[in-house]
């Protein structure tokens, strides 16, 4: 196998391939998405996927269902209703990439998977995991980025080596007009308007994103300003209820409704001044996070609704009734379902 390693490390598709030593990044109009380790095999040899990842297996299933051999990570009955396309006995096979790999060689190997597909952030650390997996298996492995201003591109390219063009260039334009609304919103949002936010991630909501965190994508494509922007680039951090007081800002999200139940009636957040306006939003995260968990296209339902708890009533399209046909839409068009109940019969989802 070694001696293949160089012939075949870092195929694309059809442009010229990411380079794993520089990861040099052209606009995504003139650059690929796909790296390559391995042979590429041909769309209609492609039956059975393995999805590394819990990013992966979203943009397998929103795409070519029927190719996905299982779930990385364990989902719930709630979430398995809310994915018709699929047996909702779809088995949880553990994931491959990153951290806290569950997946053996041996286990991979003997799912006869044609290709591994694996999506997220492009980074030397995740591309040298994934030529290590490619060179321990010698199955076709395609590391796809995953950048949420990219899913226009990433559903096209993905449908195109999955032999399901069609499809993904159908996805790709509904998350183009998400953008679209984007940028039309922000384009009448000085920049002094744009809301001062705080993530809370988890139970307690004292963990956060800092500037530039894929966790962070959707918030910031909202035109949100992220207030642990200041303390850092990178991952994930711990944050102090002594910086969320100083930072005093003017909206908390959360995903986890642990936090959301308690944080309007904690002593200790009572000085910020999001919890006095009561301006706490709970993100829906079923089937999957609608701002992360995980970082994959699934954070396209998150973009509009983020928009109208940021900017309410700034743009025709942001009226409630209005948002709610769009993320009926997208769901559907994603997923095969419609939206929780619960997301369609309270559109502002406010922690009240």
């Amino acid at each position: 196998m070694h001696g293949m390693k160089r012939r075949h490390l870092l195929h694309s598709l059809a442009l010229a391939p990411l380079l794993a030593s520089g990861l040099s990044r052209a606009s995504a109009s003139t650059r690929t998405l796909a790296t390559w380790f391995g042979t590429p095999p041909t769309p209609s040899r492609i039956a059975r996927v393995f999805a590394t990842g819990a990013p992966a297996a979203v943009l397998v299933y929103v795409l070519a269902p029927e190719k996905l051999l299982g779930w990385p990570s364990y989902l719930d009955d709630e979430a398995r209703r809310l994915l018709p396309r699929v047996p909702a006995e779809l088995p949880h096979l553990g994931r491959l990439s990153g951290r806290g790999s569950t997946m053996s060689t041996e286990a991979l190997l003997a799912l006869k998977p044609d290709l591994v597909l694996d999506a997220g952030s492009v980074t030397p650390t995740h591309v040298s995991g994934a030529e290590r997996a490619w060179q321990q298996t010698g199955l076709p492995y395609v590391l796809v980025d995953g950048r949420l201003i990219d899913t226009p591109a990433q559903l096209r390219e993905t449908g195109t080596l999955l032999g399901t063009e069609e499809r993904g260039k159908q996805l790709a334009g509904e998350a183009q007009r998400v953008l679209d609304l984007a940028q039309a919103v922000l384009s009448d949002v000085a920049d002094d308007e744009r809301p001062r936010v705080y993530y809370g991630r988890g139970p307690d909501g004292l963990e956060t994103g800092l500037r530039g965190s894929i966790n962070m994508e959707a918030i910031e494509l909202a035109g949100a300003r992220n207030v642990a922007a200041s303390t850092g680039r990178g991952g994930l951090t711990q944050a102090s209820m002594e910086q969320i007081l100083a930072w005093d800002p003017d909206v908390v999200l959360t995903q986890h409704p642990d936090f959301a139940r308690h944080v309007l009636t904690a002593p200790l957040w009572r000085g910020v001044k999001a919890i006095r306006q009561r301006r706490v939003y709970l993100a829906p995260q079923y089937p999957f996070g609608w701002l992360d968990g995980p970082p994959g296209i699934n954070r396209m339902l998150g973009l509009p609704w983020l928009l109208e708890k940021l900017y309410p009533g700034r743009h025709p399209d942001l009226a409630p009734a209005k948002v709610r046909d769009a993320l009926t839409a997208l769901h559907q068009a994603f997923y095969g379902s419609l939206p929780p109940a619960a997301v369609l019969d309270s559109p502002a989802n406010k922690v009240a």
